[in-house]
């Protein structure tokens, strides 16, 4: 088989970069088979590029717009003691989601029929409204900030998909391309130490109690959580679409097994399980037309399951206790922190208790059993649970539209169109099965760590915003041809 000079340079730069891994890890600990264990994951982490620049139907756009998102996210664990590195990445969507949402005013028409924008939208404004009645002015401004460039993030969703002469093709593609690239750069990173017992973790409390768990490597954090939800995104946007080729899907389906093993997460390995769960039922369920209902297909995510129960180690894992001091709490935590908001939800004033809590821009919880010392200083901590997270950011109100966002999302992923057609199963398969995650994470509420929110926006969107093209107007393949790679379509 003859493959295009693309291809040729493509591999010789994935093992350019995995001997540079394998070199640095020697020079650190002089040891042959840390090398080794470097180049291989170097070499894991350039394939998953390469997935991800040759996906069909791959834009620039969707690219743009999840790649900025991925980028901010990893940045709040990479540079939290440096804010101003992310209020940076945040200025250049402003710039960016700005320019693509023009018109602003007739994307803004569309904007209270998604209920993406409801989930992630409504209790910034809400937020705004609260810190004004009690004279937080400073946080006011922030959470101003915040909405902005969220909301643009969302009329730019909608600008490209209804807006004729700047169309950005399916931006999902993109966005889980994106997820990939975010993943292969934290496996390069982390090269040293993924197939370690002992992982390199960022300098916070809540990492030097999870050695055990895969972080990426120095310069380049994330929460595990964070990162097997975007593995599990990603393989429900690439794994359950016909259009993919089979050895992305493969290769998607592969990567799953290792991330959702190394990171040992609970929600992560939920969302998965969850969508294969979701996945099943629509191959039994004979309604949606583009669902693969060949064996190998439906086989193959509950042969990633059993991967990470059995050589991951999720039978240990699963129902781990993570926090020594607190025995028997699955949640490892998280009930006390949402038990916190309903104390401090109690005591607030009526302004607080309607529009959310106003002390900090992001609402982040304090409780004295954070694992310091009594002393202090306090852990700022995320609410971990999108319900708890969208009550406390936007009070009652808040509440109320985390519910209004959740029906809408849901009913637009289940229901036909006018023109009798149905979502994409991808999207029916991800709004359902991202539900069970509100019990433990803020993923459905986007922010700052937002790309999975992104994600369903732009699934729910295109299912319902979009008009197709004619085919001689039709967007170009992507970056694929770019890149040196012949035409998927």
């Amino acid at each position: 088989m003859t493959f295009p000079k693309g291809y040729r340079v493509f591999t010789l730069a994935a093992v350019i970069v995995a001997l540079g891994a394998g070199i640095v890890e020697y020079t650190r600990t002089e040891s042959i088979w840390q090398s080794a264990g470097a180049v291989a994951a170097g070499l894991i982490a350039m394939a998953v590029v390469g997935i991800a620049v040759s996906l069909p139907g791959l834009t620039p756009q969707g690219l743009v717009l999840g790649g900025l998102f991925v980028l901010a996210g990893i940045l709040t664990w990479t540079a939290t003691e440096r804010p101003g590195i992310i209020w940076a990445v945040l200025a250049v969507e402003v710039v960016v989601f700005a320019v693509w949402a023009w018109p602003w005013l007739r994307s803004l028409r569309s904007l209270p029929r998604l209920g993406a924008a409801w989930l992630g939208l409504a209790y910034w404004f809400f937020g705004v409204l609260g810190a004004l009645f009690v004279a937080h002015w400073k946080v006011a401004g922030q959470r101003v900030a915040y909405a902005g460039v969220f909301t643009l993030a969302v009329l730019a969703i909608i600008a490209l998909n209804t807006v004729r002469k700047r169309r950005g093709g399916d931006l999902s593609i993109g966005i889980a391309a994106a997820l990939l690239i975010g993943i292969a750069a934290l496996l390069l990173v982390g090269s040293g130490s993924l197939f370690d017992s002992v992982h390199a973790i960022p300098d916070n409390a809540s990492a030097k109690v999870m050695t055990d768990r895969f972080w990426g490597g120095p310069g380049l954090y994330f929460h595990p959580n964070s990162l097997a939800g975007f593995m599990a995104a990603a393989a429900i946007r690439i794994g359950y679409d016909r259009a993919m080729l089979w050895w992305q899907r493969l290769g998607v389906a592969a990567l799953a097994a290792l991330v959702l093993s190394v990171c040992q997460s609970r929600t992560g390995f939920v969302f998965f399980t969850a969508a294969a769960v979701v996945y099943l039922a629509t191959v039994l369920w004979k309604r949606y037309e583009d669902v693969d209902r060949r064996w190998p297909a439906i086989a193959t995510p509950f042969v990633v399951i059993a991967l990470v129960m059995t050589l991951g180690g999720g039978s240990g894992w699963v129902l781990k206790d993570r926090f020594a001091d607190n025995p028997g709490d699955v949640t490892s935590g998280r009930t006390d922190t949402w038990r916190q908001v309903w104390v401090d939800w109690k005591h607030a004033g009526w302004a607080e208790k309607t529009f959310g809590d106003a002390r900090t821009s992001r609402a982040v919880v304090e409780r004295l059993d954070d694992g310091n010392p009594v002393a202090g200083p306090r852990r700022q901590l995320n609410t971990d649970n999108a319900a708890v997270g969208a009550f406390r950011r936007g009070g009652v109100l808040g509440a109320a539209a985390f519910l209004l966002g959740l029906a809408l999302l849901l009913w637009h992923a289940i229901r036909r169109r006018r023109n009798g057609a149905l979502p994409a199963a991808w999207f029916v398969i991800g709004a359902l099965a991202v539900v069970p995650t509100i019990a433990t994470e803020d993923w459905l509420i986007g922010g700052t760590n937002g790309a999975i929110w992104l994600l369903l926006a732009a699934g729910e969107a295109r299912t319902l915003l979009h008009r197709e093209e004619p085919a001689e107007a039709a967007p170009p393949d992507g970056l694929t041809s770019a890149l040196g790679y012949p035409s998927m379509s």
